[in-house]
């Protein structure tokens, strides 16, 4: 059933070199993978931000959670972009135990918020470095706020980055920050982000390997969702409503997602052969969960050339309730609308729990 659905959506091949010739090992897929980089750059996100270097300074520290846990606040500097700056929050269990540590993407800049439960991250044994992702550039079209004034040079030119790429580069950039402080299991960091910052969280996996499960919650249109013949929002829509977070090429696909050379399993394809996690509502029509789910069957193939399983899931549509995380890339569908609750915060860190 689902592979007919593919078939109708008439994807671009993953395992296909833009030359026609076949991919067939995992060493063919490292070149293909620089082919799908430089497509989803050119054609969608945007060249990344440059900067690299990046300068700390830890600014406060305190016990929260009845001493549970420890909040420390660090500002991040950029020499390289004439010392812009953007801080970061970072909520620990009070332990000597090095913890598993998301790198999550925040709509808002509050600690206990409905999109981040703090203490609940803590009491099941693991750290959460949040981004308020307006610290890093405003979510709008002014490339003169944050790193967009070093990163972009001119917009005219298709290619230079929108505002998702921006955001991706400053959670390479907080894990950064998390490795040299030798206090959390980087080895096992993990990207997440909303929506948008869904979107921005799949992104960030496929710049950054380190990143070894790459989480995104209700991302649809341009990040998890397939785009061809998906439902509710479309490149159209996107592009009419926000602009700034692509880079100018992709506005030639509006209305004609049929010519597009890629498709959304690209991206999720990028972050092959770690473990990805892909979460939707029934009720959040305008991502599209079934096209979301989708792109984890497509996407799947790629981890047979590294002799791993990839999505494992019954031959038919996702249904409420649906948590399938046998492979490394897992799916959960729950009931409700556009939103990131305390329940898929629980199937996130039970997933990371499994895979560890």
């Amino acid at each position: 059933m689902l592979k007919e659905i593919l078939t109708e959506r008439k994807l671009p091949e993953l395992l296909k070199f833009n030359n026609g010739t076949k991919v067939e090992t995992k060493e063919d897929w490292e070149k293909r993978r620089k082919e799908i980089f430089s497509i989803l750059e050119s054609e969608i996100y945007g060249t990344p931000v440059p900067f690299r270097k990046t300068e700390y300074e830890v600014t406060a520290e305190e016990w929260i959670c009845a001493g549970k846990g420890i909040h420390t606040s660090v500002k991040l500097s950029f020499p390289e972009a004439d010392g812009f700056s953007f801080p970061i929050e970072i909520l620990r269990p009070r332990t000597d135990k090095k913890v598993p540590v998301f790198v999550f993407l925040n709509f808002r800049p509050d600690l206990y918020d409905r999109y981040l439960p703090t203490e609940e991250i803590i009491d099941n044994g693991f750290a959460v470095a949040r981004i308020y992702y307006q610290d890093v550039t405003t979510d709008d079209g002014d490339f003169s706020s944050g790193i967009a004034k070093y990163a972009v040079k001119d917009r005219s030119n298709g290619t230079d980055c929108g505002k998702i790429a921006m955001w991706a580069w400053s959670a390479s950039r907080v894990l950064d920050y998390l490795e040299s402080t030798g206090l959390f299991d980087t080895e096992n960091a993990a990207v997440m982000g909303h929506s948008r910052l869904g979107k921005t969280a799949l992104l960030a996996g496929a710049y950054d390997e380190r990143f070894k499960f790459v989480m995104s919650n209700d991302s649809g249109c341009s990040g998890a969702a397939i785009t061809r013949d998906k439902v509710g929002e479309r490149v159209d829509d996107i592009c009419r409503n926000f602009p700034y977070w692509f880079c100018e090429n992709y506005f030639k696909y509006r209305n004609a997602e049929d010519t597009m050379p890629f498709d959304q399993h690209f991206l999720v394809s990028l972050s092959a052969p770690r473990f990805v996690s892909i979460h939707s509502a029934i009720e959040d029509k305008w991502a599209d969960p079934d096209s979301e789910f989708l792109t984890c069957v497509a996407t799947s193939e790629v981890y047979n050339l590294f002799s791993k399983k990839g999505f494992v899931y019954p031959d038919r549509l996702p249904v409420i309730g649906d948590d399938l995380t046998e492979g490394n890339i897992g799916y959960s569908l729950r009931s409700g609308s556009h939103f990131l609750s305390r329940w898929d915060w629980n199937k996130y860190m039970s997933f990371i729990r499994e895979k560890i």
